[in-house]
């Protein structure tokens, strides 16, 4: 039997049907708006054996972002009895507040064969249909391990959503002591939709251990999107 992840796109609800044995399972919509918001969770179970007592919660990877609101006694979640295999499909709807994109993922508590079963989903990210950009991707331009003294790079590549001004990036970097520093603002004046631009910013590492490399993007005050990225520093 797969365990891995896989799905198709639903395209009614924009909306990717995914599968993580035993539950097959879709958010909707995958665009929302700034301010209150309701979701719809799809839950089905594709296994051999009844799910009882199913504690069924939506979590965000980033509460400034996005804030998943509670409904009684379940908190940010519901309570559903049963869901049997190979039976209807249950649906639950959880209210968020969005100030931006985030990721989300589901968490299920529950009773598998008289014993505790855990499930937790993939991220789905909840996207803001009025976000300007978005940061693609994060590199450090090195192996995970380097040496103190060694500079290293790294670059953010920033993709344009909507005729965008007033866009800025700041990268940050914590060392092992904790105390972080600002590397770099860069104001990005113009940015046409679709199309991508490429930041670097440079860095020494002094100390010993973890590094982590932040990357935020702000429209004027508004932070809509943000990457992170870690490293070892070791003697040379």
């Amino acid at each position: 039997m797969k365990v891995n992840e896989e799905g198709e796109w639903n395209m009614m609800t924009g909306a990717l049907r995914r599968i993580k044995f035993p539950i097959e399972y879709e958010l909707s919509p995958s665009e929302i708006d700034v301010g209150s918001n309701w979701v719809t969770l799809k839950l089905k179970n594709i296994g051999r054996e009844p799910l009882r007592g199913l504690d069924i919660q939506l979590h965000s990877l980033d509460t400034y972002q996005l804030t998943v609101y509670g409904t009684g006694l379940f908190g940010a979640g519901h309570y559903l009895p049963i869901l049997r295999p190979n039976g209807e499909e249950e649906e639950k709807m959880f209210r968020v507040n969005a100030v931006g994109s985030a990721n989300v993922y589901v968490t299920i508590k529950a009773q598998r064969a008289g014993r505790p079963f855990t499930w937790a989903s993939g991220w789905t990210n909840l996207k803001v249909s009025e976000e300007k950009a978005e940061i693609g991707r994060l590199l450090v331009l090195s192996n995970p391990y380097t040496s103190i003294g060694k500079t290293i790079s790294a670059e953010a590549t920033i993709k344009g959503l909507r005729a965008s001004t007033g866009l800025r990036l700041e990268f940050w970097v914590e060392p092992p002591s904790g105390v972080s520093e600002e590397q770099a603002t860069i104001e990005i004046k113009d940015l046409p939709v679709g199309e991508e631009a490429r930041y670097t910013v440079e860095f020494t590492p002094q100390e010993t251990g973890y590094y982590t490399i932040y990357a935020y993007l702000y429209d004027e005050w508004r932070r809509i999107d943000y990457k992170t990225e870690s490293l070892y520093a070791r003697e040379p």
